[in-house]
């Protein structure tokens, strides 16, 4: 008997705890909505705060609000020393395929003004002796050059005509001494065998060959009808 008043008189203190404990949840945290659902027009279970934003106490809002601020200042602070450390970093230095690179250092180049002229003119001397000396192509051009030159000098023309005439001797001589350049820059790389060298070399002759054509027409055009006007005037 004393048990069942003492059940009757502790399911009130019960209930009555539970009620505040749920009143003070809903003040804290809103109204529960997890479990509390309205029903659609088709029988489906819908939340009542559907289509609502859900409800945040003013603690809650508080705590974002700072950690928004917070994360802000830290990738501010982060964006700031990156950017000091990019300005304090050396930037790499320049490849030497990059067209903003320095050229390298020659010490073949060092001379200015008139000393430069002076080694300039020993090093064409010294290309003339050693083309002289070791080219058997260029000794011929120069021996025919020698003959055209006085030639184009005292022959009956005008200044024009005399320009083209000695212009297309030193043209053969000019390309000459490139082709023998050409030549001499493969033989340093390799002296074997080689359908690439080979074509280098063999381009250079048909360069020689085309200026050699131009001094033959030049002369024979201008030069021609001179001498068979001469030759004429002999046999008369």
């Amino acid at each position: 008997m004393q048990t069942r008043q003492s059940n009757a008189l502790r399911a009130p203190q019960e209930s009555l705890r539970d009620a505040k404990t749920a009143a003070s949840q809903t003040e804290h945290y809103g109204e529960p909505f997890d479990d509390v659902h309205d029903l659609h027009e088709d029988g489906a279970p819908r939340s009542r705060y559907a289509g609502q934003s859900r409800p945040v106490s003013a603690n809650s809002s508080a705590m974002s609000s700072t950690t928004r601020a917070r994360t802000s200042a830290d990738s501010s602070s982060d964006e700031g020393a990156s950017s000091q450390a990019d300005a304090q970093e050396p930037h790499e230095p320049l490849g030497p395929d990059d067209p903003l690179a320095p050229l390298p250092f020659n010490p073949y180049k060092g001379n200015r003004g008139v000393t430069r002229a002076w080694h300039a003119m020993k090093n064409s001397f010294a290309g003339f002796r050693v083309a002289i000396r070791e080219e058997s192509a260029f000794r011929q051009e120069l021996t025919l050059a020698a003959i055209l030159v006085p030639c184009g000098v005292f022959v009956p023309v005008d200044a024009v005509s005399r320009v083209l005439l000695l212009g297309s001797v030193f043209l053969v001589l000019i390309v000459e001494l490139l082709n023998s350049s050409v030549e001499a820059a493969i033989d340093r790389i390799s002296l074997e065998r080689h359908e690439l060298s080979r074509r280098a070399k063999d381009l250079g002759s048909a360069a020689v060959m085309v200026a050699l054509f131009i001094c033959v027409m030049t002369w024979g055009l201008l030069v021609g009808p001179i001498v068979v006007r001469w030759i004429g005037s002999a046999l008369r």
